[in-house]
């Protein structure tokens, strides 16, 4: 075969594997032509439209980069040099590989619909998510969210406005939830913790609140303020969902941090999460500051207990008391903490804390006296956290708050898809196409 040839049949074959994309690409089809989930089971509306729309935009733009190849690669380009064509098409190969990507995140949250039951109470686990991320602050727009579960004891979150692969922005807030923790008032813990975060990054507060934690470390340099920069970004989250559903999320959390002796007293070095010692007693004392009522105390004193500090070095005590005493302080600076994002309003302010008082909860949950009809009605993180809260007091049974959370995940998830009031999905922009 000739020099010539050998061109020729080169750029024929960088040709074919541009067609072979196309093709393969025209293979993706939407969620509502894939999925056998019943109506109940669907992520909200609103969350579904935007992630059927990021996608169909992103196969579009891949599409038209690779028409302007294949015209490029027939045109001007048959005469360019074979590595100049295989540069080009390996760049189309990457973002057509950026694209599988983005849509196989995605997928991990939906197909998880289509089982049994759990895609019911996935979607009744959305509209909690919703209602957790409802604050009191003037101008707030709650992002979608939609839930899945994975194995592992911990959550996670993908926020909206990070980057995915391929470099756009993700739209749609995704949470995984632990499998191990369905269905228990517990796992309200864990996603509305998740849910804090992205509420969090929404109003900046993790920011705002480390310029006020860096004012109170200079003017107090050897209070130990340092811990508190780094790990405020997961306080916030804590704080929230202790905001929300009052001890249910601080019960949730111990469980969460119930590991051997070692690492619940291991330094966390530069990981944004506490010590595990540590961020229980951070949980209850935003508790008792939030809901004064002496269960804080109790809990506080339950978890000594269970993790005797004298089992340490004297070392590591006298840092972890060095920070304990600091932790009243810090508390004050979280809840009075102001920003312009909040409108004036203090952070303590924004939940519905006059609703989550412990005998208001309890209160709640005998007048509701297991009435099905009246607690699906109520708001989901009220609901699991008066039934969290009669847990706590010893008024509920893990056997019975199972089925009774199960049952209302599946009404809320009903109700969500019959709701006919649903809100505009926002535009999406077309991302820049990049030069070749």
């Amino acid at each position: 075969m000739s020099a010539v040839d050998q061109r020729a049949w080169a750029t024929q074959l960088i040709e074919s594997e541009a067609r072979g994309l196309m093709s393969r690409l025209d293979l993706i089809q939407p969620f509502v032509l894939n999925e056998t989930m019943v109506t109940a089971a669907a992520p909200p509306y609103d969350a579904l439209l935007t992630i059927e729309r990021f996608l169909f935009q992103s196969r579009e733009h891949l599409r038209g980069q690779v028409r302007e190849y294949l015209a490029w690669l027939r045109g001007p380009g048959r005469s360019a040099d074979n590595g100049e064509q295989q540069r080009r098409f390996v760049i189309l190969r990457m973002a057509f590989n950026n694209v599988l990507a983005q849509f196989d995140l995605f997928t991990e949250a939906i197909t998880q619909r289509s089982e049994h039951r759990t895609g019911v109470w996935l979607s009744g686990l959305d509209v909690l998510a919703a209602d957790a991320l409802r604050v009191n602050v003037e101008g707030f727009a709650e992002a979608p969210v939609v839930c899945y579960l994975a194995r592992g004891a911990g959550a996670a979150i993908r926020r909206t406005r990070t980057r995915l692969p391929g470099g756009r922005s993700n739209p749609v807030a995704i949470i995984r939830i632990p499998r191990e923790r369905m269905i228990g008032s517990g796992i309200a813990s864990s996603l509305i913790h998740e849910v804090g975060h992205q509420g969090a990054a929404q109003l900046g507060l993790v920011e705002s609140l480390r310029a006020d934690i860096t004012n109170a470390a200079r003017a107090n340099p050897q209070g130990g303020w340092d811990v508190w920069y780094r790990w405020i970004s997961e306080i916030i989250a804590d704080c929230w969902s202790v905001g929300k559903i009052g001890i249910t999320s601080t019960v949730g959390l111990l469980a969460v941090v119930s590991l051997p002796k070692f690492f619940v007293f291991r330094p966390s070095g530069t990981d944004p999460h506490p010590m595990p010692y540590m961020r229980v007693l951070i949980s209850t004392r935003i508790g008792e500051a939030l809901y004064p009522h002496p269960q804080w105390a109790a809990m506080r004193s339950t978890w000594k207990r269970l993790y005797p500090i004298a089992d340490q070095t004297a070392e590591r005590r006298a840092d972890i008391d060095r920070h304990e005493a600091t932790i009243g302080a810090f508390v004050d600076l979280l809840l009075n903490h102001r920003s312009p994002a909040l409108r004036g309003r203090r952070l303590g302010e924004i939940w519905p804390v006059t609703e989550r008082r412990p005998d208001q909860l309890l209160a709640l949950y005998k007048k509701w006296n297991g009435d099905f009809g009246v607690m699906a009605r109520q708001s989901p993180s009220l609901v699991f956290a008066a039934v969290g809260q009669a847990k706590v007091a010893g008024l509920i049974t893990p056997e019975r708050e199972s089925p009774i959370l199960r049952d209302l995940l599946s009404a809320w998830a009903v109700r969500s898809s019959l709701d006919v009031t649903r809100r505009p999905s926002p535009p999406i922009a077309t991302p820049p196409r990049r030069a070749s």
